[in-house]
């Protein structure tokens, strides 16, 4: 929600928009004041109400009594309300209109935003932060469940030589929930371009493997961040063991490590990790038993999206639980993983993989490919995803479309964040919607329980 462009209201009336819980608070000082105000000139025998309504009585005699109560009314709660707020604008120091402007932004959002759906968000790489910029602005209440078999890049490196869970995706995630998105982005995403043991590592995960060594576990250190940067949910990892990612192709061939996975260049059997049963945290399973919604990808389907759910606690939570399911099925197919896929083999491959036909209510699918599609894809082997109806529905699986890309002139195909959200945000409040019994059926199921 964008306060400055959404609220056309002048800046001082900023403080009574609807939501912020705060009016009632004003009534509250206003009663207060003038309880004690009233107190003391009794207690000085001053009679304040006698004298008062003489006063009133004086005036009501040239002056309409209407007339006369709305002016001393709105000029006292103008004087009251000005006092309060310059009060309370002083303690916070804020002293420019851009900084009152930040902190009405901020209690809006807050109270808007905190009541929103409780959403569980799982994936990884660069499809799960794109996602999590849109959601942000549903709601507060995110968790963000992250792949953590990366072993490529500074992610590899760190992994390799400290013995700590990759941060890479995690880093992508903390920065796209942050409020300063734009500052946080460049900051945490700035890689270090020479220095010895510095190049080719980002600031973001020395951030992150520095708290993590102050700290003493990667989940700690994930929250102080959080913490630091005022983002909004909350970013865990899918387990703390040290989960490596090994795939079974249809040669026969066993490829070790999720950097090797898509060079491989061959059809996935299956994909399995090492150890084989890796322990989900506590906090991912919770989250997952609260939620409301559950979203699983868009991003790479064998290394970023199906890792999660060969954690199998995770698996069997989402199969089990009640909350809205979907699966945002990539755009193009990616080289050296789903070559010649479908939409149906992207939710077979995750079925089969959670071992479970439960862990999807739906597949949001994108309905608009550019005319002038970037010919870079067909030199490097990708392309759009086929949306095979009649095999989806076979699955028991519903399909939603949308448009889900940025418009791009070049033909490049990427997700729009937003589009992606607010389509997801649609789905979810559609089915809720069909799901009320109406008022017929609930007499009906009244009558009958006499």
């Amino acid at each position: 929600m964008n306060f400055k462009n959404n609220m056309k209201i002048p800046k001082d009336a900023g403080w009574l928009i609807p939501g912020l819980q705060v009016k009632r608070w004003f009534a509250l000082i206003f009663v207060g004041a003038v309880l004690m105000v009233l107190g003391f000139l009794i207690l000085c025998d001053i009679r304040p109400i006698f004298y008062t309504m003489e006063f009133v009585r004086k005036i009501a005699m040239k002056v309409s009594t209407e007339w006369l109560a709305f002016a001393i009314i709105m000029t006292g709660g103008a004087v009251f309300f000005k006092g309060w707020e310059k009060t309370n604008l002083s303690i916070l120091g804020l002293s420019n209109e851009r900084d009152q402007q930040t902190i009405l932004e901020a209690l809006y959002r807050r109270r808007k935003l905190n009541r929103g759906p409780k959403i569980v968000a799982i994936g990884g790489g660069t499809g799960l932060s794109m996602l999590l910029k849109g959601i942000k602005h549903i709601t507060n209440n995110i968790t963000a469940v992250v792949t953590v078999g990366d072993d490529g890049g500074s992610s590899g490196r760190l992994r390799e030589d400290l013995g700590i869970l990759p941060p890479g995706d995690i880093r992508n995630c903390i920065a796209a929930l942050a409020d300063d998105e734009d500052l946080i982005t460049k900051l945490f995403q700035y890689r270090f371009k020479s220095g010895e043991g510095l190049e080719g590592h980002s600031f973001g995960n020395l951030f992150l493997t520095a708290l993590c060594a102050i700290t003493g576990d990667m989940v700690r250190a994930v929250k102080e961040s959080s913490n630091v940067l005022s983002i909004r949910g909350r970013v865990l990892p899918a387990t703390l063991d040290d989960m490596k990612l090994v795939a079974e192709m249809e040669d026969g061939r066993i490829i070790h490590g999720e950097s090797n996975i898509p060079e491989a260049h061959g059809r996935i059997k299956r994909l399995f990790t090492d150890p084989a049963h890796c322990r989900a945290l506590e906090d991912v399973i919770a989250a997952i038993k609260d939620a409301d919604l559950i979203i699983m990808g868009p991003g790479s389907l064998y290394t970023s999206v199906i890792p999660n759910l060969l954690v199998e606690e995770i698996a069997k939570e989402v199969a089990e639980s009640d909350a809205k399911k979907i699966y945002v099925c990539n755009i193009m197919t990616q080289p050296g993983e789903t070559d010649n896929y479908a939409v149906s083999d992207h939710v077979n491959a995750l079925m089969k993989h959670a071992n479970s036909r439960k862990i999807l209510d739906a597949v949001l699918v994108n309905d608009f490919i550019p005319s002038n599609l970037a010919s870079r894809y067909q030199m490097a082997g990708s392309y759009p995803v086929k949306v095979d109806v009649e095999n989806i529905k076979k699955l028991g699986i519903n399909i939603f479309s949308k448009k889900l890309i940025e418009d791009s002139k070049e033909g490049f195909v990427r997700h729009s964040s937003n589009r992606v959200a607010r389509a997801i945000y649609y789905w979810f409040k559609r089915e809720h919607k069909n799901e009320r019994p109406s008022f017929f059926q609930h007499k009906e199921t009244v009558k009958g329980t006499k």
